[in-house]
């Protein structure tokens, strides 16, 4: 997963904000207008991480949280050779090819701006924590992304990981502004069928992306298994079994490691979003 070198990158669709930020109040609870878990990639796994983890406000007696200083992404992100030696970089890489890709296929389409955080952070959908994982905010329509998260996918899901695994996570949440904008968020389906369809969205990307200009070539095969391997590690099936021993399909909210695949790879093959479809995604 290459970027072109002399290919020029819009850090300010990416803000970084730091991170160690506490609060007042309790938890960090969130108001309406959020999907949980952000509509992303998790949700059961936001329960999972606050017992593995610990990391949610509220709790007892850890040391006090770090303050991580923002980053300068307009000077460390110029070009498609900085995407490639930078994981930030490669995040604004990665938001500039997706963004770039939809705005053709949408009339009218609305930037979102990606908030790289760490710790807790206020949001138009509340405060979050890290706990959380990566998510997209309806109400001020930004994505939010701790870069630790795609670690945790690793040590804590079982995923290989890697850049493309990463780009997959964000083109997920992307698929959800999409949706937004479309207003299919409001239109009151499942959230299984909510989130495989952003899945496809994901996939229908990843066909295109090249197009965009950002990538030096189409992505290998190599690449979409770092895709694929991510999207089963979180499958409502997977995380169920790791955590609690047994699998309820009653209690799914965003789809089994099948059925998260699937989507993707209809996506990736079709390479159109008229082929994700919640009918067709189950």
């Amino acid at each position: 997963m290459d970027f072109r070198d002399d290919v020029e990158l819009d850090s300010s669709q990416v803000e970084d904000a730091g991170g160690g930020y506490s609060g007042g109040g309790g938890g960090g609870g969130f108001p309406g207008g959020m999907i949980l878990g952000g509509g992303g990639i998790v949700s059961l796994i936001v329960l999972v991480l606050v017992v593995v983890l610990n990391n949610v406000g509220g709790g007892g007696g850890g040391e006090p949280e770090q303050r991580r200083s923002p980053s300068n992404l307009s000077g460390q992100c110029q070009t498609g050779k900085d995407a490639d030696q930078s994981e930030r970089c490669r995040v604004v890489g990665v938001v500039n090819s997706i963004q770039d890709y939809w705005k053709q296929e949408i009339s009218g389409y609305r930037a979102a701006k990606t908030i790289l955080y760490s710790g807790r952070l206020r949001t138009g959908c509340g405060t979050a924590s890290s706990a959380v994982g990566p998510f997209y905010c309806p109400s001020d329509q930004r994505v939010y992304l701790d870069l630790s998260f795609f670690d945790q996918l690793h040590t804590q899901f079982g995923a290989k990981g890697g850049p493309f695994a990463q780009a997959y996570v964000i083109a997920h949440e992307y698929g959800h502004h999409v949706q937004n904008l479309l207003g299919a968020l409001d239109t009151g389906g499942s959230s299984v069928s909510t989130e495989l369809q952003a899945d496809c969205y994901a996939g229908v990307w990843a066909h295109n992306a090249v197009k965009t200009g950002f990538y030096e070539k189409p992505f290998t095969q190599s690449d979409i298994s770092e895709a694929l391997d991510a999207a089963a590690a979180v499958g409502d099936d997977r995380i169920q079994q790791r955590t609690q021993g047994r699998i309820d399909p009653e209690s799914f909210t965003h789809g089994s490691s099948e059925q998260r695949v699937n989507a993707f790879q209809r996506g990736y093959e079709n390479g159109s979003a008229g082929a994700c479809e919640p009918g067709d995604l189950r």
